[in-house]
């Protein structure tokens, strides 16, 4: 799989070298990264566009659940729109193996271009669509799996440009996704345009923005000859505990990642904020995500992934715990605008942070098979995460609906810090100092 070529540990670019075809058995000298240079920062560029397009977009999955909540899909519960967005986040993950093994075999242009058009494409059906079928298949299925060869592309190309410094790169892509744009756009528009024309507006800002990318996103990697015999997904990795542990944490952890982009805004208005202040928190977690997804990823650098990831997970949960929840019961402007910040910048670093820790969780040897079975879990998680929220809160009512799910994304969150945290006791054991 393509990801094995992106994010960790110099040796990870020894599987590709000029000479592929020589004996396994003989040495194969590493072609060392050039940190960057002016195609390697353009790449970085060109990346933080794919993530914008695709991730970014998806972060304005508050908005667009809102909108259907009162609108076009009133007759509907909140749990059976977020099918809508979770078939969205699903099929970023899911099909990831596929375009890796294609990235490999013939470069980003090839997957870029036909997954930029199908964006579009889908967005542009989305505009035409009235009824719920036709908002999964455009919106949920056709966006999401043109999203997911976009952010592949992405996240492998930048990451093969840098070695010493890809924290700080695959922190800058990633950040790309958190630019704020999308919800105030959506959110001005649609009072101009409609709901319709400002999704036709949208892909229109997408489709610019890929043309660019296209350009710039470059491989710096060989490309290798398919290999029919390479496994995509190998269950028997979760014989290594690691990997296992760390692999249940993440599940854990995107289970609850997703439910304050989606819910946070219903809830705002529930409470009585304003239409454009309750549609400004999603901008606000957005905008928190920039520095979260930059900082934790240098800072990963020096004291190691795991240890930041550990930490970062249980701060996340224990965010929604202290800030959200009390939202509950004592409604406060400032009090539920911080929590958007903070939540940005704690869900921003475990993003930024996620890929890189399952490339430490085993040995290189079973890197590309071992982001395939982890993509794959992940995939499952995101799809199941938002419906099981929404079925709390439609079941518990306005307002111990939204505590229960408030619950259980905290528990599932706190509960998955702790689950990569004995993944991480388990590299280092008890050396709490030790760079892991």
């Amino acid at each position: 799989m393509a990801l094995q070529d992106h994010n960790i540990e110099k040796s990870d670019d020894t599987e590709a070298s000029v000479g592929s075809n020589r004996h396994a058995s003989e040495p194969i000298t590493p072609i060392i990264p050039p940190e960057g240079g002016l195609t390697g920062w353009l790449c970085v560029i060109g990346c933080s566009m794919c993530m914008f397009s695709t991730f970014g977009f998806l972060n304005a999955i508050g908005v667009f659940q809102t909108y259907y909540q009162l609108h076009e899909l009133s007759q509907y519960t909140p749990s059976i729109i977020s099918w809508v967005f979770a078939l969205q986040l699903c099929l970023m993950w899911l099909p990831a193996p596929l375009f890796g093994r294609l990235l490999d075999t013939y470069g980003p242009t090839p997957v870029l271009i036909p997954c930029s058009v199908l964006c579009v494409f889908s967005l542009c059906m989305t505009s035409l669509c009235h009824k719920y079928y036709q908002i999964i298949l455009a919106q949920g299925i056709g966006f999401g799996f043109g999203a997911c060869g976009i952010f592949v592309s992405a996240f492998v190309c930048a990451g093969q440009w840098f070695e010493k410094r890809r924290g700080l790169a695959l922190g800058i892509v990633t950040a790309g996704s958190s630019l704020v744009i999308f919800p105030i756009f959506v959110n001005k528009l649609i009072g101009q345009v409609g709901f319709y024309g400002t999704v036709r507006y949208v892909a229109l800002l997408i489709g610019i923005l890929q043309v660019f990318a296209c350009f710039l996103v470059k491989a710096r990697m060989p490309r290798k000859k398919w290999n029919k015999e390479t496994k995509w997904v190998d269950f028997t990795l979760f014989k290594d505990p690691t990997f296992a542990l760390y692999t249940a944490g993440t599940f854990l952890v995107m289970w609850g990642l997703w439910a304050p982009f989606d819910y946070l805004s219903s809830m705002a208005l529930n409470h009585g904020f304003s239409n454009s202040l309750s549609i400004y928190l999603i901008s606000m977690i957005n905008a928190g995500s920039i520095p979260g997804r930059i900082l934790p990823g240098h800072l990963a650098d020096t004291i190691g992934y795991f240890n930041t990831m550990t930490i970062v997970c249980i701060l996340t949960g224990l965010s929604i715990i202290t800030l959200w929840i009390p939202f509950t019961y004592h409604s406060s402007h400032v009090g539920l605008i911080f929590f958007a910040i903070v939540y940005g910048f704690l869900s921003g670093a475990f993003i930024s942070l996620m890929m890189p820790c399952c490339a430490k969780s085993g040995t290189l040897q079973t890197l590309g098979q071992r982001f395939g079975t982890f993509q794959s879990i992940i995939a499952i998680s995101c799809l199941t995460g938002l419906p099981i929220s929404g079925a709390i809160l439609n079941r518990g009512g306005s307002r111990d609906g939204y505590l229960g799910l408030q619950i259980f994304s905290a528990v599932a969150m706190v509960g998955g810090g702790v689950v990569i945290g004995i993944a991480r006791m388990g590299m280092a054991g008890w050396k709490l100092k030790k760079r892991v």
